[in-house]
């Protein structure tokens, strides 16, 4: 696979949420749209609108699909990716890179990577019952098993 799904990206706009504002994420990180960290040269004084909340999306989604086609060696079921590109999307390409996760994906033990996602559901130490739904979102993703919508559900 080289690119999300329709559905995949319905999954991650639906955790991430639109907000036009700044605000800080649960990691207490600045960000703004559909889930985008400002980088240190973006400044968003009056906020955005959606259209302009979806180009960043889009830039930030190809730059996790690009970090997964990188580091994963096997071929990817399309559900396997879209799971993929969001938990980078949300999590960041080094927590993949270091991750087991990855260790077992390109050993190709799929089930056990699959396992895997659900362990990322903390913020430090304190488990996050956000962080939970999603990686359960992503497992059902992964295997197949219901709508990205009934998965966020």
């Amino acid at each position: 696979m080289t690119q999300m799904s329709a559905q995949g990206l319905a999954l991650l706009k639906r955790f991430e949420g639109f907000r036009s504002q700044i605000y800080k994420d649960v990691a207490g990180l600045a960000t703004i749209g559909y889930g985008h960290r400002l980088l240190p040269t973006e400044s968003f004084p009056g906020g955005l609108d959606e259209a302009q909340a979806i180009e960043l999306l889009e830039n930030d989604v190809r730059a996790a699909e690009l970090a997964v086609r990188r580091f994963v060696k096997p071929l990817l079921t399309q559900g396997q990716f879209d799971a993929l590109v969001d938990f980078v999307f949300n999590l960041g390409v080094g927590r993949l890179a270091s991750s087991t996760l990855l260790k077992e994906l390109n050993a190709e033990r799929f089930d056990s990577a699959a396992e895997q996602l659900l362990r990322w559901d903390h913020s430090g130490a304190q488990e996050i019952e956000g962080l939970k739904a999603r990686r359960a979102a992503e497992f059902a993703l992964w295997h197949g098993t219901g709508t990205a919508q009934e998965a966020a559900a």
